[in-house]
């Protein structure tokens, strides 16, 4: 019986690590999941997603639910959800710690504040879309809806809609992080991105557009941290550049 080839045991070892790393991650998401089914509870954690809302229906209406085990999945489902963004940096902890032993210091250097920023970035989106957009864009639906009509929300409806949202929203704040891994790479100058400004301001409104509901108040709500954060990108990029050179970039 022959031997395995190095080459063969690196790699198998590799898959045995990230095997290792997942199931911690997993581990990491099932225990908040845990820790929120027992305290507050899907029931309270679904009440609080779904106050924005309540609050612009009228006084003493509630949402519905059509299907028979909905109000038991739904809000399973969102305690999942939710514990799977806040378990956020402890699943990147894990992807940096597989990825760690093959980068130089100067890279991991790089590394760790990137998990820590995409974590507070991704939670900040989602923040700022429950308790800055969801409010307006709710009462602006509100208002628009006609006197005729009886505004009765599906549950599963409104989670699709919250979810989407939060995403959206999550993944735009990655802006920052996007534009200094693009200029670390090499694939474009600061400069370069400054002339682009135009481009990237249209794009964010174009974004902005897509993902969100047809009414202004949102559309800008989205768009415009966009474009700050895309500043916001552009200042901090050279000092992540300047403190993760290797010794022969900065010889």
């Amino acid at each position: 019986m022959t031997d395995n080839a190095p080459g063969e045991e690196t790699f198998i070892s590799h898959l045995i690590e990230l095997r290792d790393r997942l199931v911690k991650a997993i581990i990491g998401i099932a225990i908040v999941a845990a820790g929120l089914f027992a305290w507050p509870g899907p029931s309270r954690i679904y009440d609080f997603l779904a106050q924005p809302m309540i609050d612009s229906l009228p006084v003493g209406a509630k949402m519905i639910a059509t299907g028979v085990i909905s109000p038991f999945l739904v809000p399973m489902k969102v305690t999942l959800v939710i514990a799977i963004i806040l378990a956020l940096p402890w699943v990147f902890y894990q992807l940096w710690a597989f990825v760690a032993p093959g980068l130089y210091a100067h890279e991991k250097r790089l590394v760790m504040p990137l998990v820590v920023s995409s974590s507070a970035l991704f939670m900040s989106g989602v923040a700022f879309c429950y308790f800055v957009v969801f409010g307006r864009v709710f009462k602006f639906i509100s208002d628009f809806s006609p006197q005729s009509i009886a505004v009765m929300p599906d549950i599963e409806n409104y989670l699709d809609f919250v979810m989407s949202m939060c995403l959206a929203f999550g993944a735009a704040f990655e802006v920052p992080v996007v534009v200094v891994i693009l200029v670390r790479m090499g694939m474009v100058s600061v400069e370069k991105l400054k002339e682009l400004r135009p481009y990237a301001i249209v794009t964010a409104f174009v974004f902005a557009a897509v993902v969100t509901p047809p009414d202004a108040v949102s559309m800008l709500a989205l768009a415009i941290p966009m474009c700050l954060l895309f500043e916001l990108g552009l200042i901090v990029a050279p000092m992540f550049v300047k403190a993760t050179q290797a010794p022969e970039e900065t010889a």
